[in-house]
C-alpha cells in the first residue's frame, strides 16, 4: 500500500517537479523571494540602509523566514523520504537558510548569524538545476560541516 496521500502527491509535484505549469510557476516564485530576500540581507548590511530602513527590513526578513519555512515543511511533509530530504546537501542548505532567523529571535546576541542567510542564493542552483556548479557546492557543504566539528 503507497502510504503518501493525494495531497502529499501533488504537493511534492509542484515542489520538487518542474515538468507540470504549477511546478515552474512555484519555482519562478521560489526564485523571486530568494533574490529579494538576498538583495534585503545585503541592503541590511549597508550601515545608512539600515539605519533608515531597519524596520521594514526586519518584517521582509520575518516575512521570507516564514514563507521559507511554509516550504521546507511542505518538502519534508510531501517526500516520500523524509530521512533521505533532511540529511540531503539541499535539505540542511533550506534548514540553514531559516534557522538563523529563529536563533536570532530567542537570543538577539547571535544575531551575527544572520549573514547565514546568503545561503539561499544556493538554493536557486537547486531550481536551474545548475548541475556544473554542484562541485563547488559540494566544497562549500563540506566546509560548512567541518567547520561545525
Amino acid at each position: 500500500m503507497d502510504s503518501q496521500s493525494t495531497a502529499q502527491k501533488k504537493i511534492y509535484e509542484v515542489i520538487f517537479g518542474y515538468e507540470t505549469r504549477a511546478g515552474r510557476w512555484f519555482d519562478i516564485l521560489l526564485i523571486l523571494l530568494i533574490i529579494i530576500s538576498v538583495s534585503a540581507v545585503l541592503l541590511d548590511s549597508i550601515a545608512s540602509v539600515h539605519a533608515r530602513y531597519s524596520d521594514l527590513l526586519y518584517r521582509l526578513e520575518l516575512i521570507f523566514t516564514v514563507l521559507f519555512t511554509l516550504e521546507y515543511a511542505l518538502r519534508l511533509y510531501s517526500t516520500p523520504d523524509k530521512r533521505r530530504y533532511l540529511f540531503s546537501f539541499y535539505g540542511v542548505i533550506d534548514l540553514l537558510s531559516i534557522l538563523p532567523t529563529y536563533i536570532a529571535f530567542f537570543y538577539p546576541s547571535a544575531v551575527y548569524l544572520i549573514v547565514v542567510r546568503i545561503m539561499r542564493v544556493l538554493r536557486v542552483f537547486r531550481i536551474l538545476k545548475l548541475m556544473r556548479y554542484m562541485g563547488e557546492a559540494n566544497m562549500l557543504y563540506a566546509a560548512l560541516l567541518y567547520q561545525q566539528e
